[in-house]
């Protein structure tokens, strides 16, 4: 079937290029203004200004002026949750810091235990009725982590119910297992028995049953050293699952570089770098991606994308979705947020969480721009958004008015 979008206002992110973007090119945002764009069996094949529309018969759809552009990327969500953790938002407001509400049971632990008491059937319908409302905020693609099991079984529950989301919907899911969260209460003396679970267990059973796509770590102080996070990367990376590896969200302890030496795809949160990880990024191909909203739930520093990009490196946003630390899949508000708290200016959060996120997911060749080929994952904006830059401005708001897929 053939379909055409006429009179759109901005065509946004129109581009050959299906890399991520560095340096300058994040500061670029081509689009063309009053115009077209044809879609035939679910992929771009042509646009323009409106002036060259071609005879054709298809359906069509008239944007009256309004934005189509690619949609968002999530390279980065925990969607896949028991529970929601809303007593311990309680607790930060009293006054207890993050790690605080960890050691007193809470966080991912307290996650872990609600995983294990919910049946599979029910964490999916959870899941699934969370993800329908991700797609309405415009997000076209998706990664989730496993890591609230802990255990075996817990940790391949959550890992079938992401294989059952991607056989069910039709954007693209990629799996992550996250194992190396934390250590479950019954080992925290004995991590080391814990991290032989991981490697001789988990992963192959994983590998086994294809239930996923990357490995991660929490590479971080009172969580897994950089030996650990080294040696549960290196299996994973045995078994054919690239990591993704969370580093630097408290503090920067060689994360960097030990996911780096992996190859590793995306590190994620940065919210504390020294001149050394900005040094191994600027001369790697992992993509560095910013969880903003989680600095702004947790009120903890913000990611320094501004100097990444500076430095040549590659910036991606995500949301971090997630019951403890950032509730909330609203990528048009991570938009807004690197604009407003890190400096970036529309054109470069607009990249970060479109092209350079479907980068972070290995998605690029099929979306994140408009482009002759790609598939046709596109949205378009309300009426009241009349230019891109008032995308961010208009923050913690949904734009989106119709979704193309």
């Amino acid at each position: 079937m053939t379909k055409l979008i006429k009179n759109i206002g901005q065509l946004l992110q129109v581009r050959d290029n299906t890399t991520a973007l560095r340096g300058k090119e994040m500061h670029q945002l081509p689009l063309i203004e009053n115009a077209y764009l044809v879609i035939d069996n679910g992929i771009i094949s042509d646009f323009g200004h409106m002036s060259e529309l071609p005879s054709i018969e298809a359906e069509i759809t008239d944007a009256n002026g309004r934005i189509v552009m690619p949609m968002w990327t999530d390279s980065h969500t925990h969607l896949v949750f028991a529970a929601s953790r809303a007593g311990e938002f309680v607790d930060k407001i009293n006054g207890l810091t993050y790690e605080e509400i960890a050691k007193r049971g809470g966080g991912i632990l307290n996650s872990a235990k609600k995983m294990a008491e919910i049946s599979e059937d029910k964490l999916y319908e959870k899941s699934a009725g969370l993800l329908k409302e991700v797609i309405k905020y415009g997000t076209g693609a998706i990664e989730i982590k496993s890591g609230y099991g802990l255990s075996l079984e817990a940790e391949l529950k959550m890992l079938r119910v992401i294989k059952q989301l991607k056989q069910n919907f039709s954007i693209p899911i990629k799996a992550t297992f996250l194992g190396a969260h934390a250590v479950p209460e019954i080992y925290k003396n004995d991590k080391r028995s814990y991290i032989d679970l991981i490697i001789n267990e988990m992963i192959p059973a994983i590998a086994h049953d294809n239930l996923a796509d990357y490995i991660d770590v929490f590479c971080e102080l009172d969580y897994f050293t950089t030996k650990e996070t080294d040696r549960i990367l290196q299996a994973g990376v045995r078994y054919g699952l690239k990591p993704k590896v969370h580093v630097n969200q408290f503090n920067s302890i060689g994360g960097v570089e030990v996911a780096v030496k992996h190859h590793a795809v995306s590190v994620d949160h940065l919210e504390v770098m020294t001149e050394a990880d900005f040094d191994i990024l600027e001369h790697s191909n992992t993509i560095a991606t910013a969880l903003p909203a989680c600095s702004f739930f947790l009120d903890i520093p913000y990611a320094p994308v501004k100097q990444m990009i500076d430095q040549n490196i590659a910036v991606a946003l995500a949301t971090d979705f997630n019951p403890g630390s950032t509730p909330s899949f609203n990528m048009n508000f991570v938009v807004s947020l690197a604009c407003i708290k890190q400096k970036l200016t529309p054109e470069q959060a607009i990249n970060a969480a479109t092209l350079n996120a479907a980068a972070a997911l290995e998605l690029a060749n099929e979306m994140g721009s408009i482009t002759r080929g790609k598939k046709a994952r596109l949205m378009m904006l309300k009426n009241f958004i009349k230019d891109y830059k008032e995308i961010p401005y208009y923050f913690a708001t949904n734009p989106v008015d119709k979704i193309f897929f």
